[in-house]
């Protein structure tokens, strides 16, 4: 069944797929979403990638490198971002209304940044899966939660499911800095640690120095509340894994083995449907603010052009998919609001405007 399909990457600063761009797979060069919340600048790796767009590199020298290659990590999504501190004009409103009450609330008071505790990452879908789950998906849960990530939570089986974990304990790699961008690592590339400042902060905030140490001890709820993702200052986080087989669309945990594309997104595959996605959403647990949606999605190929474009029926597929906020939707009103790829990519349509690349 898999050998029917090819799979695409998006990402934008919403759900509505007219706010996304189309990510390069594995170039080093990355995608950078800006709007009125946060920075970021993405990359998207997958080992011998067969995606679009048409003739992507199969490899990224990210895996050769350790620990991925020891690992075998199959894919990455690398994060450079900077939370940014809510509009002056806000806070000023804030302030005035709290004088008149004499005094400040607990949850008005400036805050320096996100709460740990707040910023998720994770997986949701916008329609019910529980009557689709396939056999397993109970032990499979167990293992992941057990053996990758216990700092997971959620719903499978709500009307709109979600598995969201905290940012600081789900991140294989947490860097409190800017890290780096090296082509010969694939683009961005996060060492554990931080910068001086950064550094600083770690050790005040008793954070350990190792990264396997630091997700055991950001599973506790105190200690997450120590961290805040501060306004201004600049994150490197990787998250990466061995587990999901992007080729194959397979889920492989220790002991257990899923091929996935009969139950992606939720939708059996008894006949072969046009669109099948899986959504990848950076968040704000208490406001529900939504900062990045990385999208992957899978098209039979028959539905693509030579080219690498969509045909008009994979268009309408990804729309219905998506939940009505396709790529024939309006878009999102947002005037503030940037996504462009960087470098090569925006050479490619034209633009070489040597202003804007890092």
């Amino acid at each position: 069944m898999a050998d029917k399909y090819i799979i695409r990457v998006t990402a934008g600063p919403s759900y509505n797929l007219d706010d996304h761009v189309e990510v390069p797979v594995n170039q080093p060069h990355p995608v950078n979403i800006t709007h009125d919340h946060m920075d970021i600048d993405l990359n998207v790796r997958i080992r011998d990638y067969r995606g679009l767009p048409r003739n992507s590199p199969s490899h990224s020298p990210y895996f050769d490198l350790e620990p991925h290659n020891y690992n075998q990590d199959q894919y990455s999504v690398a994060l450079r971002f900077t939370p940014k501190r809510p509009s002056q004009s806000k806070q000023e409103q804030g302030d005035n209304i709290n004088e008149e009450d004499g005094e400040k609330d607990e949850d008005e008071r400036d805050v320096e940044g996100i709460s740990a505790e707040d910023l998720q990452f994770g997986n949701d879908f916008d329609h019910p899966i529980r009557d689709r789950l396939p056999p397993g998906f109970g032990t499979a849960m167990n293992i992941v939660k057990w053996w990758i990530d216990p700092g997971l939570e959620g719903d499978a089986y709500a009307d709109m499911p979600y598995l969201y974990g905290p940012v600081l304990s789900s991140f294989n790699c947490v860097h409190a800095g800017a890290g780096e961008h090296d082509e010969e690592k694939g683009g961005l590339w996060f060492e554990e640690g931080g910068d001086e400042t950064g550094m600083e902060r770690r050790r005040e905030w008793g954070a350990p120095e190792d990264g396997k140490a630091r997700m055991k001890w950001a599973l506790r709820a105190e200690n997450k509340a120590r961290w805040v993702w501060e306004y201004g200052r600049t994150y490197g986080v990787d998250f990466y894994n061995p587990y999901v087989d992007f080729n194959e669309f397979a889920l492989r945990l220790p002991g257990f083995h899923l091929p996935i594309i009969k139950y992606w997104d939720g939708q059996g595959l008894r006949q072969p449907k046009r669109s099948h996605q899986l959504r990848y959403v950076l968040r704000n647990r208490s406001t529900g603010q939504v900062y990045l949606v990385v999208l992957f999605t899978l098209y039979l190929k028959e539905d693509v052009n030579e080219d690498g474009s969509l045909k008009p029926a994979a268009l309408q597929a990804t729309e219905r998919a998506s939940g009505g906020k396709g790529e024939k939707g309006k878009p999102m009103k947002n005037d503030d609001m940037e996504v462009f790829v960087k470098d090569s990519d925006r050479e490619k349509a034209g633009d070489t405007n040597d202003d804007d690349v890092d």
